[in-house]
């Protein structure tokens, strides 16, 4: 005979899953328990939201399933930020939660929440399992689905009679066939020639990469059309790393928090290819605008995503990296040369200088900085606020990755994402940068960073307010800082050293920079407090 608990690890082993971060509580203790006696890696982490988050930087690490697990009631409901982050950016994840039993589901027992019911508006799908002999076909499909067609989290609330029930033989199903479910990878070749074909009398056209150029892999392949056509690039924040940062042709980061020639360069386009982007209010504000004078070809796997924040011409279901195969097949077109020159030209005329206040930390510069002192590969992983539109104007990469919670705008999402990362990818340089704000959200992470040893470096952006809204009050509120202002913080370099971890203090860019490099060439985590202007504007 099989448990449910031992079925339910089995499936895990048969996805191939080597980590999964969660919190332990008595509903969900009999799967620890099974999973005590396998390779698998259980991490605690000291929060339940952190597992998503964790599970959420492990995923975009290696392009794989993350996996989360909590308890009922508070657990469950702890890791629905964290489930809802993985949504809005399209993270392939599994959350498995604990449940109470079965007979005594909807009396408002010990720890009993509707955790299914919580999430449906921000999972891809959702399973109450009711029958153990269910679990491996729940299982095959929670895998799937949150893997295939527009990645996203799975919800799986496993009742604890469910995990103590047995069958007599755990048998894995080889296929999965889910009736309604069959996403379209391969676009259209009549809209594809639609496309091309609007593409030969461009005189200005862009593409904007999105989050799904990198999340379908489909990196290298979006390089050589670009390279191929001479496209000028621009992109969302979750596009970020689709183009090498010093490549001629890319422009920057569009949005309110974007670059002026970005924004420029879009607003004045004929022609506007999506690739792979929801083009939401902070990429563009005014999409009305935009497309009264341009033509929209938009790329996707979701059609649900097309022409739902911007009207769309030519409409591409499929995987990205399908589509731009076919087209780079067939595109016989490069950009004009006055078109190209006009960009290069906004490039140089609309870049902002940044402010510097004495015996502060300039946090863009610092950042431009760290970015050549990274290792090849090396993962950035930005929280909410200030510091994520900093690093997300400045930091420079070729192959590295950039990460943050770009749709939902999580605080406290870069630690933990930064621990999953880590797990995923050992030999890389892994570093978290927050305020101070979100670090206060997360440093209790600082706990499962020294408990696994792990080598993570963290830099806070120390600027006593909560920057972001600080500067909001500042322009539309009349200076008046209500409930922004973070008096009486802790020593953060003490708080690390709590745990064993080095940590330093700077008030200029040369102390930042010089710590840093001594940072990077360690072997150990490190934290770096940077003394940062509270009136530091965004961008």
């Amino acid at each position: 005979m099989v448990s449910g608990a031992e079925i339910m690890v089995k499936c895990l082993q048969e996805e191939g899953v080597e980590i999964v971060f969660g919190y332990p509580g008595a509903v969900i203790c009999p799967f620890f328990d099974k999973l005590y006696d396998t390779d698998i890696k259980a991490v605690l982490v000291r929060q339940e939201q952190n597992a998503a988050h964790a599970a959420s930087g492990y995923a975009r690490a290696l392009s794989r399933v993350g996996v989360c697990v909590a308890t009922s009631g508070p657990g469950a409901l702890n890791m629905i930020t964290g489930i809802a982050t993985a949504y809005m950016d399209s993270i392939p994840m599994v959350a498995i939660t604990g449940q109470v039993k079965s007979d005594q589901l909807g009396r408002d027992v010990f720890q009993e929440a509707d955790i299914t019911g919580a999430c449906e508006s921000f999972v891809k799908h959702s399973y109450l399992v009711k029958d153990t002999a269910d679990l491996p076909r729940v299982f095959k499909e929670a895998f799937h689905i949150a893997s295939t067609g527009r990645p996203g989290p799975v919800l799986i609330d496993v009742p604890v009679d469910v995990q103590q029930g047995e069958i007599k033989e755990f048998v894995y199903p080889e296929k999965v066939n889910i009736i309604g479910y069959k996403p379209s990878v391969s676009g259209h070749p009549m809209q594809i020639k639609r496309a091309l074909d609007i593409l030969s009398t461009s005189e200005r056209p862009v593409i904007v990469a999105g989050g799904g150029v990198l999340t379908s892999g489909a990196k290298l392949v979006f390089r050589e059309f670009v390279s191929k056509t001479s496209i000028p690039v621009i992109s969302t924040m979750m596009g970020i790393g689709a183009m090498p940062s010093d490549d001629p042709l890319y422009v920057g980061m569009i949005g309110s928090h974007g670059v002026k020639a970005a924004n420029k360069v879009i607003h004045d386009s004929d022609l506007i290819i999506v690739c792979g982007a929801r083009v939401g209010d902070r990429a563009v504000a005014s999409p009305d605008q935009v497309t009264k004078q341009t033509t929209v070809i938009h790329i996707d796997i979701d059609p649900a995503e097309i022409g739902k924040n911007m009207k769309t011409n030519i409409p591409i279901v499929g995987d990205i990296k399908n589509v731009l195969s076919q087209m780079g097949r067939d595109v016989q077109y490069a950009a004009p040369e006055e078109w190209l020159e006009q960009v290069r030209q906004w490039k140089t005329d609309l870049a902002v200088p940044p402010k510097s206040f004495e015996g502060f930390v300039e946090p863009k510069s610092f950042i431009a900085k760290l970015s050549g002192m990274l290792g090849p590969k090396s993962i950035l992983v930005a929280d909410v606020g200030q510091n994520q539109i900093w690093c997300a104007n400045n930091y420079r990469l070729s192959d590295g990755r950039f990460f943050t919670s770009g749709g939902m705008g999580t605080m406290g999402y870069s630690v933990p994402a930064a621990i999953g990362a880590k797990f995923a990818r050992p030999d890389r340089d892994v570093v978290a940068v927050c305020g101070d704000g979100s670090f206060q959200m997360m440093m209790n992470e600082l706990a499962t960073i020294a408990q696994n040893g792990l080598n993570v470096k963290i830099i806070v952006m120390r600027n006593t307010v909560l920057g972001m809204v600080h500067e909001l009050q500042d322009v539309f509120y009349n200076s008046r800082y209500a409930v922004t202002e973070l008096d009486e913080m802790p020593d953060f370099g003490k708080l690390a050293q709590a745990y064993g971890i080095d940590a330093a203090f700077a008030s200029s860019n040369e102390e930042a920079e010089s710590y840093a490099e001594k940072m990077l060439a360690s072997d150990k985590s490190s934290l770096l407090v940077c003394n940062v202007h509270p009136n530091t504007p965004s961008r």
